[in-house]
């Protein structure tokens, strides 16, 4: 049987319980309007970015979209585009496409702006217009820099590059194309390129270098490897 002092020591679990129930019920009745403004207010901000992020969404579709129509108009332009009577045609697609890249915002970053530019890296290339496809090349890089056209991007610039001479800026985007987290099939490419043109600066050593890289990275391409080896006994021989 519980004793007196018992029954009247502190902590008796159901009317703490009890208490803390009043408590609660009386603080709510008490700021009821502000906890309901609040819980208003966050709902509110809830739905207004699930919106934003829909229109977002929406929005990136768009801009994908007319990115690949670009592309379609490119393609079946590219097998005239260096002729006279395609000339206005081209400068057309190429006025769009570059207004479209000038977009202050979002959508012309990622995907939609690294196809963009290179589109038009291609019609400078195409055109043989080396430091224009060079520019949007690199461009083209930049803004798709998270997507798997940046490796390919920087290999076109570094070709650019090249086709005006600039051996060390050609050095280095081959290299950025090799830096690329995306999966580029041409980085065996890459990466010979480098010790040929490391071998045009008579740096010899280098080129050795880079070439066994050739051979160490990628053991199973053929053509690549077989060059680079062929290049290494060369200088080596030298």
């Amino acid at each position: 049987m519980q004793n007196k002092n018992e029954k009247s020591a502190p902590g008796g679990g159901a009317n703490d319980a009890s208490s803390i129930g009043d408590g609660i019920n009386e603080f709510i009745q008490k700021h009821r309007k502000p906890l309901f403004v609040s819980a208003g207010v966050i709902l509110l901000i809830l739905i207004l970015c699930i919106a934003a992020l829909s229109v977002m969404d929406i929005l990136r579709a768009g801009a994908i979209s007319a990115v690949e129509e670009f592309g379609s108009r490119y393609e079946a332009l590219r097998p005239s585009i260096t002729e006279e009577y395609s000339a206005n045609d081209a400068a057309q697609l190429l006025a769009e496409i570059e207004a479209f890249t000038q977009k202050k915002s979002t959508l012309a970053a990622g995907y939609a702006g690294g196809k963009a530019w290179s589109i038009i890296g291609s019609i400078h290339s195409d055109k043989k217009d080396w430091a224009a496809s060079e520019t949007a090349w690199a461009a083209a890089a930049r803004a798709g820099k998270k997507t798997y056209l940046a490796p390919l991007a920087f290999f076109n610039a570094g070709a650019a590059a090249e086709e005006q001479g600039k051996t060390q800026e050609a050095i280095e985007y081959y290299t950025s194309s090799l830096a690329s987290s995306a999966d580029f099939s041409g980085a065996p490419r890459a990466q010979f390129a480098i010790g040929r043109l490391r071998e045009t600066l008579h740096e010899d050593a280098a080129a050795i270098d880079a070439y066994r890289a050739v051979i160490s990275g990628w053991p199973h391409d053929r053509v690549w490897t077989s060059l680079a080896h062929s290049r290494i006994i060369a200088l080596e021989v030298e």
